[in-house]
C-alpha cells in the first residue's frame, strides 16, 4: 500500500508542483498560526511537511505512514506510523496542537475518522487544539471522488459530530475556506495568496475546503 501511495503522490505532485505548493503553504500557515496554541505541534499525516515546515512552535513533530523525513527541516521530529496507531508511538497528553490536512477522507470508514480524532484527543494536553483542513463533499460534489485515495465523504457537520463524540469542543468553523486543491483556482504567487486570505468574500466564491478548529475538553 505504501509503495502505491509513493507512486500516486509522485505523479500527482511532481517536483515543480511541490515547489509551488511550498510557497502557497507558507502563506496558508501564516494565516493558520493564529489558531496554534503555544507548545509542541504535531502535523499528523504530514506528507511532504508543508505545514510543519512553516509553523512556529516550541517543538515541531510530524508523522506519516510513508517515510517523508527527507522533506522536513532538521529540527522536526519525524515518526513513521499509521495515524490510527500513534498512541503507541507518541507521548500521551504532550501536544498543544495537532494539525490534519486533507487526510481524514483517506481513512477506510467514517468510524475510522472518529477513531483518529480519539487518538488526537489522547495525544493532546487538556485544552489542546485539533486543526482540520478538509475538502467538503457538499461543496466539491462529484469531483470529490476523482482522486483514487478518497474513501470517506465528509462535511462540516460530520466533523462536528465526530469531534464531539471524541471529546472536543468546537472553537471555529470556516465552511468555505480554501479552493479544493492548491493546484486549481487559488492564486499561485505568494502575495496573491496572502491577498486571498485577507479577503473573506473571495472564500465564498472559491472555497471548497472547510477549516475546523476544536479543543480537547478539560476535565472538570
Amino acid at each position: 500500500m505504501t509503495g502505491h501511495l509513493d507512486d500516486l503522490y509522485q505523479q500527482r505532485f511532481p517536483p515543480e508542483v511541490a515547489a509551488r505548493r511550498r510557497a502557497v503553504w507558507a502563506e496558508i500557515v501564516r494565516y493558520l498560526q493564529r489558531f496554534v496554541r503555544s507548545g509542541p505541534v504535531l502535523d499528523l499525516a504530514c506528507g511532504e511537511g508543508y505545514f510543519i515546515s512553516h509553523v512556529v512552535a516550541a517543538e515541531r513533530w510530524a508523522s506519516d505512514a510513508r517515510n517523508t523525513a527527507g522533506s522536513l527541516p532538521p529540527d522536526v521530529r519525524f515518526v513513521q506510523a499509521d495515524g490510527l496507531k500513534l498512541r503507541d508511538e507518541l507521548p500521551a497528553g504532550h501536544f498543544a496542537t495537532i494539525f490534519m490536512s486533507n487526510y481524514l477522507e483517506h481513512l477506510p470508514t467514517r468510524f475510522a475518522v472518529l477513531d483518529q480524532l480519539e487518538v488526537a484527543h489522547d495525544l493532546l494536553e487538556p485544552g489542546g487544539r485539533v486543526i482540520v483542513l478538509q475538502p467538503n463533499i457538499r461543496l466539491v460534489g462529484g469531483h470529490y471522488w476523482d482522486q483514487l485515495d478518497h474513501h470517506v465523504a465528509l462535511t462540516e457537520e460530520t466533523l462536528r459530530e465526530a469531534s464531539g463524540l471524541a471529546g472536543f469542543r468546537e472553537i471555529k468553523t470556516i465552511v468555505r475556506f480554501l479552493p479544493y486543491t492548491t493546484n486549481s483556482r487559488l492564486p499561485q504567487h505568494h502575495l496573491l495568496v496572502r491577498a486571498y486570505l485577507r479577503f473573506p468574500p473571495a472564500w465564498w466564491l472559491m472555497g471548497k475546503q472547510t477549516l475546523f478548529v476544536a479543543e480537547r475538553i478539560q476535565p472538570s
